[in-house]
């Protein structure tokens, strides 16, 4: 997203989360410009029935949970290390100095939040209404532009596990695994090492 040697320019900072633990919580104001350097991080919160969704899944060069930043609202989910990470953080007054005298910088900042505002649109009018091979299906397409999933010969490697795809569409993982067992046997995706391909 922004180069690193920029950031560091305007005084961001690395910092090393664990697996699990918690970036920034529900219901705190924001203070930082979050990006990834490397790992993976989720925004997720919990229903009455606490049970998990997942908002959105970041990797590498991505950047989480500005809206709030820019809206100085408090933050309406958590995001949470999913594996060990390495984030750049860097302190809302100098990321906003650095977005004024960076045009470029600020324009790409407003296409990835288009990209992801039309994502959530796109993905709430298919998870209201559609069966669970649709919602999986849809997630995975959407997701094979928007998270770049890595291509072989076996076709685009779908890196969310089961659990984080029940969680993006808000199916139980027994529906998510019997869903994808049924698009195998349709010949829609594939399972291999028990790894999901599209």
């Amino acid at each position: 997203m922004i180069a690193i040697d920029l950031l560091e320019k305007y005084g961001a900072l690395k910092k090393f989360f664990a697996k699990n633990e918690i970036i920034f919580e529900e219901g705190n104001l924001p203070t930082h410009y979050y990006q990834i350097v490397y790992g993976e991080v989720k925004m997720s919160n919990y229903n009455d029935d606490a049970r998990e969704f997942i908002q959105g899944i970041f990797y590498k060069e991505q950047s989480f949970g500005e809206p709030p930043l820019f809206l100085n609202q408090k933050y309406p989910a958590n995001a949470i290390a999913v594996e060990d990470a390495e984030v750049l953080l860097l302190p809302k007054s100098s990321f906003m100095k650095l977005l004024e005298e960076n045009a470029a910088i600020s324009i790409k900042i407003i296409e990835n939040l288009a990209q992801r505002l039309y994502y959530k649109s796109v993905m709430a009018a298919e998870m209201s209404t559609q069966e669970p091979e649709h919602r999986v299906l849809k997630l995975i397409d959407h997701g094979i532009a928007y998270f770049n999933f890595k291509k072989d010969e076996n076709g685009y490697l779908i890196s969310f596990t089961r659990q984080q795809i029940g969680d993006l569409t808000g199916l139980r993982v027994e529906t998510v695994i019997r869903t994808i067992k049924a698009l195998e046997k349709k010949g829609v995706l594939k399972i291999i090492n028990r790894k999901v391909y599209r």
